[in-house]
């Protein structure tokens, strides 16, 4: 099999039901997510993936490493924010590998344009993780257009230079993508490309909305702000610049061999559509933690193709690293599995226990086949979650044999990660203060 190239395409906090291809409905203005139905109706979608986390950071750190991100202290940061500038523990560590720096050994052009959220240069950064190129915010979120952080700071890099440029910053980087690609194009060597959009992340902001920036910059999480018709605006931006990507492929002949996969870092936040999942981001309900799941290689993927394969964001890493021919090193095994039988054969399908926890309301959870084991504030809760998506019906009293040997699996589990430091931070944006509990 020849050695694809490869393009992962993370969305920020969209939402399970974001996209028509996961049941969405068409906005005013049509559908929302036109690109990415096409490309799950010619290639694989996956029902049953899920986030490392249901928050950005830490979901990043797993995605990076093809790990559990439980092993990295910078992960326990519920998430990252832009106090830990200047940190040298706060931070995805250079010595550590990664998906781009094990790619890259085997003979990979790697490249990260969007959002890294993995800690601050001097200490972190992409170029000290595997990355070649990069272009992108290094913090949690930026104001679309100044590309201020939340602390009002400037935030977007040009390698590790803080750099001036104009522009919708789900354009820039859609067009620094397809720039990107058309370079690769020309030389022999397979290149990896992270597309690590912020869309639909807060302040909520299209295209059209460059007069409101200088009022949400610094108060990024615009809570008076936004609804739905601007959010689906925003994904349909992305889903715009995703296709100005799939041409250039067409265009230069390689989309064949290309691997295109498609994901969130968590479940949705305020605007998004979860149907039928309850919760979003910071929860570990089935809205914060399941997320699309797309993949695109026509020379091994069988259009229309759909899996109900359990699996979580380091899966994809694992996928990458054995389609590419890439290897682990032997000191840090990975946690992911690849899902390349899956992609080549969906009727394929393995047994795979995902486990959670969250330093946020003492949340663990552990899904098992059907079955689901849940804690939340010391509550706990037993689902069977084909038929019970919506997690309404806790099965706790009824299977207590199954309850109890769940929660031993998970504390297994957890007895083989490190302990939540005490001094990890949450870091929530609002609270039922501002708008009520969903």
């Amino acid at each position: 099999m020849k050695r694809p190239n490869i393009i992962f395409i993370v969305a920020d906090d969209l939402g399970f039901a974001d996209l028509g291809c996961y049941g969405g409905r068409d906005a005013p203005f049509g559908p929302v997510s036109p690109v990415l139905d096409r490309l799950a109706a010619n290639g694989i979608r996956f029902t049953q993936g899920y986030a490392n986390s249901p928050v950005c950071s830490p979901t990043r750190f797993a995605l990076m490493t093809a790990r559990y991100q439980y092993r990295l202290r910078g992960a326990a940061e519920e998430p990252i924010n832009s106090k830990s500038r200047g940190s040298t523990s706060l931070g995805l560590p250079p010595e550590h590998p990664t998906l781009p720096s094990l790619l890259r050994e085997a003979g990979y052009r790697t490249a990260l344009i969007g959002k890294w959220h993995l800690g601050y240069p001097p200490a972190f950064g992409p170029l000290r993780s595997g990355y070649e190129e990069f272009l992108g915010p290094m913090s949690g979120g930026v104001d679309y257009f100044t590309h201020c952080d939340s602390s009002g700071r400037h935030d977007l890099w040009f390698g590790e230079e803080d750099r001036q440029e104009e522009g919708y910053l789900t354009d820039l980087l859609s067009r620094r993508a397809v720039d990107y690609v058309e370079r690769m194009a020309e030389q022999e060597a397979p290149f990896f490309l992270s597309l690590h959009y912020t869309a639909p992340h807060w302040p909520w902001e299209t295209r059209e909305d460059e007069g409101r920036a200088p009022t949400v910059k610094n108060n990024l999480f615009d809570l008076a702000g936004g609804n739905i018709h601007v959010y689906r605006r925003m994904i349909h931006h992305m889903d715009e610049g995703i296709g100005w990507i799939m041409s250039a492929l067409d265009k230069l002949g390689i989309a064949d061999d290309t691997l295109v996969v498609f994901t969130s870092d968590n479940g949705g936040e305020r605007f998004s559509d979860n149907w039928p999942l309850v919760g979003g981001k910071m929860d570990l309900t089935e809205g914060g933690i399941r997320v699309p799941w797309i993949a695109h290689w026509p020379a091994v993927i069988r259009p229309g193709s759909e899996s109900a394969q359990h699996c979580m964001t380091m899966d994809w890493s694992a996928t990458m690293l054995d389609a590419a021919g890439a290897k682990a090193a032997a000191d840090f095994p990975l946690d992911g599995v690849s899902l390349l039988p899956v992609l080549r054969d969906s009727s394929l399908g393995f047994h795979r226990p995902l486990h959670w926890r969250m330093n946020h309301r003492g949340q663990r959870a552990l899904r098992d086949g059907d079955w689901k084991y849940l804690q939340v504030d010391g509550n706990e809760y037993l689902f069977n979650i084909p038929a019970d998506e919506r997690e309404r019906a806790n099965q706790a009293e009824r299977e207590p044999e199954r309850l109890a040997a769940m929660r031993n699996a998970w504390q297994l589990w957890n007895d083989g990660m490190p302990a939540i430091p005490d001094d990890a931070t949450v870091s929530l944006g609002y609270s039922v203060k501002n708008m009520p509990q969903r």
